[in-house]
């Protein structure tokens, strides 16, 4: 049995005031390649569509009988070309509402009925004729409503409500642009930008499924959920391979959850190089009558992990990743036709690529497909540029994530998860509850918790960083010696690193996740470095890029930025248009070839623990209950305030860091110029092999141990660095009680404070 997943499916629209005539319809492929049911309504077309510039929309009355100013194409944005609008830039606002009549056809006569949204930037409210039938938040994923109860015999009116305030930072937007394209930001997408269609349904369905495959033991693991309170209901799951019935299982009960597992006679992995997928068939019975059936699939496999590699079905596979933001010129944010979808992945693979970051954007489910199908290794991302990390919005973050996850768990092109982008300190709290929250929904991927700079995990699974060196030898040299541990300088624990440094080896998989991004054609744009004055000075400085990560047994993968041009930015491999830049079968010579990582090349050892190498006599917020509490003045005390015999119980004691709050997690507030701290703290002696102060500080900053200055700088540091004061230390410490002392001098800018003393 073959089972349809794609059939494209024209359908005769009604329009609202508009003569009845057959059109072909926009993106007409069923939007769920993974949720398939024959009975479903295309509503992409012509819809009527207002901006609404006072908000007052629904005191005027335009949830019902209204018609609306002008006509706009769904599913595209009315800042694309494809919506029949085009305004790009130009017409920043926040809500808007979309209007249309529909007729339902007779097959969905006596059904419930599902009224199914792509994706809405941001907010939105549905109305069904006249009626609120439900509201959303969270611009990047699915949603859809039950109108059974809102309809009525012959034509039914669908009117939307959208709400997108993207300059608020209370929501996420990825890389749109809050005023005009510049930098990294371009074309905002507002409103519908994915398909919208109806769906017939029983009166029991299912919903919500989880596939967790098991190639170990030839099975596949599900949990589905059946909407409706049908007695007597029992839920059967087929699967096929090349049409051929090869494991079953069923489950009754009248509560929604059933469980089933599918041992599999015919056992066929998949992987890069053969994405075989099984066709999966769920029905829903109520007694021997057939109520709900639905179409799925799914592939054979498993990602874990082992030390520093990620295997797929356990074989490293080295992830030769693109940087793809998704976007189109003339639909932004949506692609034209489904084509484009493959189109793009194909691109990719002729360039040598077997994957891609799906960056700053989460991409719809009909590429996903693509994706499985060609075997093209992903991680799913997350628009979390935007986001001003203001805890009013963590509910909405956490909610639309978790919607996410939900949506795109049972693809097997999706390898790994990211929900964030080169954050800042103050995303650490919010990471905690995404990461706890992921590896509940779903534990079967690696999660890297933010791709770039911060880290906010003491124990990761995974680590990246960003290196859009342009120099390859430099390059080659920089990963080189952070695996190896050559430098004389102490090396900076990994609990201290922060936003503007990569993070510390330890020992999990690693991945340079943004490379590359050399510049071609950037008269009225721009690209990474100094763009190469000729094709041959390019393809030296893309090999030397990729050799340089391709050579290092440490890593388990790199991401290339980017695919495409897109706008100003220029350092696509492709132009815009997707017309190749290069000559791609030299491209595809260069990328693909064997990496040390593939052949099994020995990698540096697993680093010890932090707590192993040094002796922390005190520590920084980091250090957690070592983080004793400080005394501190603002005032400037004697001449002998550093030293053991100096009396400070008239000092306030309180905990550090010490700041104004920003970027940084403050812990006691200080806004003047001056700060002096004193803490007393035990070493039990022994001989010092090494000592250092860790110190992260906005101002002129001197460290005393016992009445002796052992360091100094006279200018702000905004991330914590270590620094060598053995000789000074071993001249100042003696066994027993000692005394660290601390001045810092902020004039100007932002303030902020944190040091530790360590040694071994």
């Amino acid at each position: 049995m073959k089972l349809n997943r794609k059939l494209p499916l024209l359908v005769t629209l009604v329009l609202g005031l508009l003569p009845a005539e057959t059109r072909a319809v926009p993106r007409p492929e069923h939007p769920r390649p993974d949720a398939f049911r024959t009975n479903w309504l295309s509503l992409n077309g012509e819809w009527q569509f207002e901006v609404d510039r006072k908000g007052d929309g629904l005191a005027r009355g335009l949830a019902s009988g209204q018609d609306l100013d002008l006509n706009i194409t769904v599913p595209f944005c009315p800042e694309s070309k494809l919506s029949g609008l085009g305004w790009g830039n130009t017409n920043y606002f926040e809500n808007a509402w979309y209007r249309r009549l529909v007729d339902l056809p007779a097959s969905m006569e006596g059904k419930r009925i599902l009224l199914h949204f792509g994706g809405v930037d941001y907010k939105t409210w549905v109305y069904v004729n006249g009626q609120l039938a439900g509201t959303h938040i969270g611009g990047s994923v699915a949603f859809s409503f039950e109108i059974t109860r809102f309809l009525h015999p012959g034509q039914n009116e669908l009117v939307v409500r959208i709400f997108d305030s993207l300059r608020s930072g209370l929501q996420t937007g990825g890389k749109q642009s809050r005023v005009k394209s510049d930098g990294f930001n371009y074309t905002r997408t507002t409103g519908i930008w994915q398909p919208v269609w109806l769906e017939g349904v029983g009166s029991c369905y299912v919903e919500n499924v989880s596939l967790v495959p098991d190639p170990d033991h030839s099975r596949v693991l599900i949990e589905a959920n059946v909407n409706g309170a049908d007695s007597d209901v029992k839920l059967v799951a087929e699967a096929f391979a090349n049409g051929k019935l090869v494991g079953s299982d069923s489950s009754v009960g009248v509560w929604r959850n059933h469980r089933l597992v599918l041992n599999l006679k015919t056992k066929r992995l998949w992987s890069p190089g053969d994405p075989f997928l099984y066709d999966l068939k769920f029905t829903v019975y109520r007694g021997q009558e057939k109520v709900d059936e639905m179409e799925s699939y799914f592939g054979l496999r498993k990602v874990t992990i082992e030390g520093r590699r990620i295997l797929i079905n356990d074989k490293p596979v080295f992830q030769r990743l693109i940087l793809d933001q998704g976007f189109y010129p003339e639909g932004i944010w949506t692609a034209p036709t489904e084509e484009a979808f493959r189109h793009d992945i194909e691109m990719s693979m002729a360039a040598g690529y077997n994957g891609a970051r799906l960056h700053q954007k989460v991409f719809e489910p009909r590429f996903l497909y693509w994706a499985d199908k060609l075997g093209y290794l992903v991680w799913g991302e997350f628009p979390s540029w935007g986001f001003n990390y203001n805890p009013t919005g963590y509910a909405a973050y956490l909610t639309e994530w978790t919607e996410v996850v939900l949506r795109d768990r049972n693809h097997p092109a999706i390898v790994g998860w990211c929900p964030f982008n080169e954050t800042g300190d103050r995303a650490a709290d919010l990471q905690q509850l995404v990461w706890n929250m992921t590896k509940a929904v779903d534990p079967t991927r690696p999660l890297l918790e933010s791709s770039g700079y911060t880290h906010s995990l003491e124990n990761p699974e995974v680590r990246d960083s960003h290196d859009y060196v342009s120099n390859p030898a430099t390059l080659r040299k920089h990963w080189v010696e952070y695996f190896s541990g050559l430098s004389d300088k102490p090396q900076l624990p990994q609990r201290y690193r922060s936003s503007t440094a990569p993070a510390g080896d330890s020992g999990v998989p690693f991945m340079i996740s943004e490379i590359g991004g050399i510049g071609w054609g950037t008269d009225g744009g721009w690209g990474y470095g100094k763009s190469p004055t000729n094709s041959d000075r390019f393809y030296d400085r893309y090999q030397g890029t990729l050799d340089a990560l391709l050579d290092n047994p440490n890593l388990f993968g790199f991401c290339y930025t980017q695919l495409t041009d897109i706008e100003q930015e220029r350092n696509g491999l492709y132009y815009y248009d997707r017309t190749p830049k290069f000559d791609v079968k030299k491209l595809h010579a260069i990328t693909s070839r064997l990496a040390a990582y593939e052949r099994g090349d020995p990698g540096a050892p697993k680093p010890a623990p932090d707590r192993d190498l040094w002796r922390i006599l005190a520590g920084a917020v980091q250090d957690g209950k070592l983080c004793t509490p400080w005394r501190y003045s603002t005032k400037a005390p004697s001449a002998d305030w550093s030293g053991q015999n100096f009396d400070d119980h008239s000092w306030i004691s309180a905990p550090a860091p010490f700041g104004n709050g920003e970027g940084h997690q403050v812990r006691t507030p200080w806004t003047n110029s001056d700060l002096y701290l004193r803490k007393t703290f035990e070493f039990k002696g022994g001989e010092i092999s090494r000592g250092a102060v860790v110190i992260c500080g906005s101002g002129a900053t001197e460290i005393y141990v016992n009445g002796h200055k052992v360091f100094g700088m006279g200018k702000r540091n905004n991330r914590y660095l270590m620094h060598d004061i053995t000789e000074a230390l071993r001249n100042s410490l003696h066994p027993g009680r000692n005394i660290l002392a601390v001045h810092t001098l902020q004039k100007e800018g932002s303030q902020f404070v944190d040091v530790a003393l360590l040694c071994q």
